[in-house]
């Protein structure tokens, strides 16, 4: 009974330590190779032949277990053991399958792994000489399991699985905010939202694109650039339906000093066109294979809808990107966790982000719109009045500021459940 016990700690001891060994984190890996010390350095030599430490920590609970089994059946169930089923060999199979079952699985595995797993640093350095001995003691039976295992390895090749988009939104749904960093699980719901977005639905309007007439002078067109930091800019002739060029800024460093009569749209590159509804994952490589930042969008008709840059393609990933140029209250601010002003012209997609929502739920109602107002003028059918409020599921839109054309300014407030 004693040697049963005795053997129930030992499987105890070499599941903790390969739970310990195995559930060790980036942090914990760093403080094992800074502390210096040779308990430390062990762990990390164990860690750096992962196979072996495994191959040895199985054969070792299995041959225990086993000994158990044997022993249990022996000494304690046998015909001269402590109890005797002989009269009922049934009943005496059942107790020794959940009798010694569960022993094995509290004592030997469960109890131990929860506690090395909480405790994974601790562990490891309390085990580490165990489990130097049960290396040397199983060395020649784990070296043979890791040589089959390795000519497996090599007939059996594994079959790579990708991950589809379905796949991982079903995860993040079920990923709780405590499993994951808000950021990182932000990149991953842009990832998702990705390839089912529109360049229409992030691009920048005809009305806000700044670009410049071919006939401008020399002098203004520095004057303006110097204004305005954009580093590249849209030329245009006679109407902005007719793109002759994109301006580089960097292309006219060396020419800085040149007169107003310098002819500065020798030096324009020829546009690049996409139409409207183009994925914004197809834009992307297009963008990388072309080495190219910006692209005119343009309409069923071929005229110019606006201009899409590869900084609002990757904003769609990782949210907003501000240089020194940018205005972090051009289209909105944070009143409150519940409570933001938007410009109405503030795209759909960067309302979602902001106020962290998923858009989904508005798809039926938005139609074409793809701004803050064009939503709210779909959903009335009209250009609403300053102060007015219009509700939509769990969201209150106030009209801060409009006239008879266009919405300006937008408040919303999000009503939480328990309201």
């Amino acid at each position: 009974m004693i040697t049963i016990l005795a053997l129930l700690v030992i499987v105890a001891l070499v599941s903790a330590a390969e739970s310990a060994f195995f559930s060790l984190t980036p942090t914990e890996m760093e403080e094992l190779k800074t502390s210096g010390t040779k308990t430390d350095e062990k762990i990390l030599s164990f860690i750096d032949a992962p196979k072996r430490l495994l191959a040895t920590l199985l054969i070792s609970v299995n041959f225990l277990s086993i000994a158990i089994v044997i022993l249990n059946s022996t000494f304690i169930f046998g015909e001269e053991g402590l109890f005797d089923f002989s009269l009922s060999p049934l009943l005496g199979f059942i107790i020794q399958v959940v009798v010694i079952t569960f022993l094995i699985l509290l004592i030997g595995e469960v109890t131990p792994k929860i506690y090395a797993t909480q405790n994974s640093l601790r562990a490891t350095r309390a085990l580490v000489y165990f489990v130097q001995f049960l290396q040397g003691l199983f060395y020649p039976i784990s070296s043979f399991l890791i040589f089959s295992t390795s000519l497996l390895d090599k007939v059996i090749k594994p079959k790579t699985h990708n991950i589809s988009i379905g796949e991982l939104s079903q995860a993040l749904d079920l990923t709780n905010d405590e499993d994951m960093p808000e950021e990182d699980q932000k990149i991953l719901q842009g990832i998702v939202k990705f390839g089912n977005t529109d360049v229409k639905q992030i691009m920048k309007p005809r009305i806000d694109v700044t670009a410049y007439e071919f006939g401008t002078g020399y002098n203004k067109l520095l004057e303006d650039i110097t204004n305005f930091g954009f580093s590249r800019m849209p030329i245009y002739k006679e109407t902005l339906d007719n793109i002759a060029g994109v301006l580089y800024t960097k292309d006219l460093l060396q020419y800085l000093n040149s007169p107003d009569d310098f002819k500065w749209q020798e030096i324009i590159r020829p546009p690049f066109y996409v139409p409207e509804n183009k994925k914004i994952d197809d834009l992307l490589r297009e963008f990388q294979h072309k080495k190219i930042h910006l692209a005119i969008v343009v309409d069923e008709y071929g005229g110019t809808s606006g201009i899409v840059t590869l900084e609002d393609v990757i904003e769609e990933i990782v949210g907003e990107i501000n240089d020194e140029f940018d205005d972090d209250d051009l289209t909105y601010s944070k009143l409150d966790d519940r409570n933001f002003v938007f410009e109405g012209k503030a795209h759909l997609n960067d309302v979602y982000r902001i106020i962290e929502i998923d858009g989904e739920e508005f798809e039926d109602v938005k139609g074409e719109a793809d701004t803050l107002a064009g939503l709210i003028i779909e959903i009335e059918g009209r250009i609403p009045t300053k102060n007015e409020k219009i509700k939509l599921k769990n969201l209150i839109f106030t009209i801060e500021s409009a006239d008879n054309r266009k919405i300006k300014r937008v408040k919303i407030t999000v009503v939480k459940d328990e309201d």
